[in-house]
């Protein structure tokens, strides 16, 4: 993406591509209108083209807006015949047309009554045909632009909302979308269009540059995918990697870089539009200003000037780093942005920052701002003054995350969940501490290693920086090494258990730390995505906190002869009763928060619990969690399904015939799974625990957990319990094993258990 020869090569396609398309329109047109050859001719009608193809920057497989524009006394017949005689030919050779015919009046009354339309108009250019009437055409339509402003630039506002509620932001979304997002190449035509009012100005040198990189990644895109598309999704960046000469994380980088920038100035643009749309509709001193006092105490007042904060004083009044922190903390508060001029102002004259207790209280007051926090952070980044603050922030900007439930970078997720870290300030002591480590908690993410390991240390010394004590710096740390434990815990390990609360709290120690630890993870999975702070998720960490809170406050004790997998808040079924009852499939259904819990209740018999795995997999049960307990000579299994719609009498009819034998489970569920020749099994180990960890890693496929039932139970071993976790296409599935007394597996059967399961799923 350096200015070298792949760019050139690009822009020069992009060219190439156009005039293609523009000799293949021009002759088609000239053998319909056979008056000499010159590609004028046809006085009164042209073709135009519009939208990106006007613009010259067609892609290699984006479509071709072109305009068949008439005067009003050109009979329409004769329109008609011209442009069907026009199309078909075009369509034959390969193009993908966007096409439309128009009188010249009724191609103005589109352009006023559609933004889109008149934008296109924008960047019209003739291609064939009468080029006055194209030219003459384009000055109205711009001049109805011009007048028709204010409901133009309302129709672009509500059009900018919704691409960027839907496709997010380029710089900061884990699958950056080229076009639509915020700060993407959509963004970059409509500040033209901007522009174009005459009532706000904007820097199009550098939109126009900014453009040009992402028209090259898109063209490239395009050419690595086969196919129109905009998003850069990650099997598709490694190959426009390679084909731009760079490496995958700095395309990304350097992607997101772009759209970060055209953003900032997309908001500048914006903000300064609304100013003059203000100023204009009220000219008193009252509504344009308003003083604040941003930096009490040390005599240096600032204004809200039309809905931004500025700093008054003069451009060589002294700025201390302080001021800086207290400027952006109190527009944070107000919910209001800083201005360009102060943010630069702040970065370029701001001394570097005393870490006492009022530039720790400052920052603080920054970081539980709350949704303010957002754009004066970003602000404050672009200037610069974040990397003067926190160095370390440079390792994580822009960058995207490893993981698929992301749905933003490092640090914009960062960012959020300091924002949603708020809700929980009431919870916990320390306040402050929390902040700290919301904006701290994936500071290890920009360096190798487990981030959690790595960012511990980093989050200490930083808070050793910013002057919080040793013991609080201590604590930071140990919330950014453990920020993670909660939610894969709640996950992926039997929370009934009691050894699971007990192997918690010995982490934890205290409430005090478990009720930040608790605040974090909350913030930090609202901040990752829904799927990541689902009511499934927020229920086990919930109470996994309570069984954690309850071991720490001396209520629980380990008692693994009491133990044997089912929880205490689930009632446990009637088992059957009476002669003729034995051998009855039975089930019950209730709803669970987004899902279900599926009970059933069958005669105990070697096996079952594998058949009734199959049974629901056929069924197309997706599986959150199992559990199961023999009483009685009957099994009682408790399946939990995020499916909200499961018809129980279906679902028990395919158990019994399963049962019965009706149905053969391994022609159906036991096939390899495409694409997957590396499953791993493996023996977690832990201290305390009531049952034997069995982890399988693989990707997801129907039937797996029949599949590892049946390979337990050949194995000799049984399952109490599995707890599914998926990730895209991988699972993480942890399963609690027992033996036939129901104590965990010696070390020899486990092994042995291992591999069977193992080889099962090869």
């Amino acid at each position: 993406m350096s200015a070298s020869t792949p760019r050139e090569g690009l822009r020069s396609a992009r060219q190439d591509r156009t005039l293609a398309v523009d000799r293949l329109v021009r002759s088609t047109y000239v053998d319909l209108v056979p008056t000499g050859g010159d590609a004028r001719i046809g006085s009164g009608v042209a073709v135009v083209a519009v939208g990106g193809y006007g613009r010259g920057e067609l892609t290699p497989f984006g479509d071709v807006d072109v305009v068949l524009v008439h005067d009003d006394e050109i009979a329409t017949e004769e329109v008609a015949r011209l442009a069907e005689g026009l199309w078909y030919p075009l369509w034959d050779r390969g193009l993908r047309l966007d096409h439309a015919v128009r009188s010249a009046t009724q191609m103005r009354e589109a352009a006023r009554g559609d933004f889109k339309v008149a934008m296109g108009w924008l960047d019209a250019r003739a291609v064939a045909g009468d080029s006055g009437l194209v030219l003459r055409l384009r000055s109205e339509v711009l001049a109805d632009w011009r007048a028709g402003a204010r409901p133009a630039i309302d129709a672009l506002r509500h059009d900018r909302s919704r691409r960027q509620h839907r496709a997010g932001w380029l710089a900061y979304a884990a699958v950056p979308d080229l076009k639509d997002a915020a700060g993407g190449l959509r963004d970059a035509v409509v500040l033209r269009a901007l522009v174009a009012t005459w009532l706000v100005d904007a820097p199009l040198g550098e939109v126009e540059s900014l453009r040009s990189e992402l028209l090259d990644v898109r063209d490239v895109l395009h050419e690595a995918a086969g196919r129109a598309t905009d998003r850069l999704d990650p099997q598709l960046a490694v190959d426009v990697a390679e084909r731009l000469e760079v490496s995958r994380s700095e395309l990304q980088v350097r992607v997101r870089d772009a759209g970060r920038r055209l953003d900032h100035v997309g908001r500048l643009t914006w903000r300064r539009l609304d100013q003059t749309l203000a100023l204009s509709a009220s000219r008193s001193s009252r509504d344009r200003a308003r003083t604040v006092q941003v930096a009490p105490g040390i005599g240096r007042d600032g204004d809200e000037v039309a809905g931004e904060i500025v700093l008054t004083g003069g451009p060589g009044a002294p700025r201390d780093g302080l001021l800086a922190l207290r400027a952006a903390a109190f527009a944070a508060r107000a919910g209001l942005p800083l201005s360009p001029s102060a943010a630069a102002a702040l970065a370029s004259s701001a001394t570097d920052v005393e870490w006492d207790e009022r530039a720790r209280r400052a920052l603080v007051g920054l970081l539980t701002a709350g949704p303010g926090l957002v754009d004066v952070w970003h602000e404050l980044d672009v200037a610069g003054l974040v990397e003067r603050w926190l160095p370390e922030w440079s390792d994580i900007r822009l960058r995207g995350s490893s993981s698929p439930v992301h749905r933003y970078t490092i640090d914009r997720h960062s960012v959020e969940t300091c924002v949603l870290a708020v809700a929980q300030l009431r919870s916990v002591e320390r306040p402050d501490l929390l902040a700290v480590a919301a904006l701290l908690h994936d500071i290890g993410k920009g360096r190798p290693g487990d981030h959690s390991e790595v960012g511990a240390p980093m989050a200490r010394d930083i808070a050793l920086r910013w002057g919080f004590a040793p013991e609080d710096a201590d604590v930071v740390g140990e919330l950014v090494r453990w920020h993670l434990l909660l939610p894969t815990v709640a996950t992926r390990r039997d929370i009934e258990d009691p050894a699971t609360a007990v192997n918690v709290a010995e982490i934890v120690r205290t409430e005090r730390f478990l009720d930040l630890l608790a605040g974090l993870t909350r913030a930090d999975g609202a901040a990752t995505s829904s799927e990541a702070r689902s009511r499934w998720r927020r229920g086990l960490i919930d109470g996994l906190v309570e069984k954690v809170r309850a071991t720490l406050q001396g209520a629980s004790e380990v008692d693994a002869e009491s133990y044997e997998g089912w929880p205490d808040s689930l009632p446990f079924p009637d088992l059957p009763t009476g002669p003729g009852t034995g051998d009855e499939v039975r089930g019950d259904v209730v709803p669970h928060h987004d899902g279900s819990l599926l009970t059933i209740v069958a005669p105990d018999s070697p096996g079952l619990l594998a058949r009734v795995a199959g049974a629901l997999a056929l069924a197309g049960i997706d599986l959150h969690s199992l559990r199961t307990v023999t009483r009685d000579g009957h099994a009682v299994s408790v399946w939990e399904t995020p499916r909200a719609d499961v018809d129980r009498q279906l679902v028990l009819e395919r158990i019994r015939r399963v049962l019965a034998g009706d149905v053969d489970l391994d022609v159906r569920l036991d096939r390899p799974a495409k694409g997957d020749d590396d499953p791993r099994v493996l023996l977690v180990s832990r201290a305390n625990l009531t049952g034997t960890m069995l982890e399988v890693r693989a990707l997801d496929r129907r039937g797996l957990i029949y599949l590892v039932a049946r390979a337990v139970h050949e194995a000799g071993a049984s399952i109490r319990s599995a707890h599914v976790s998926t990730f895209g296409a991988e699972v993480r599935d942890v399963f609690y094993l027992v033996d036939a007394g129901g104590d965990p597996l010696d070390p020899t059967l486990a092994e042995h258990v291992r591999a069977t399961v193992e080889s099962a799923l090869a």
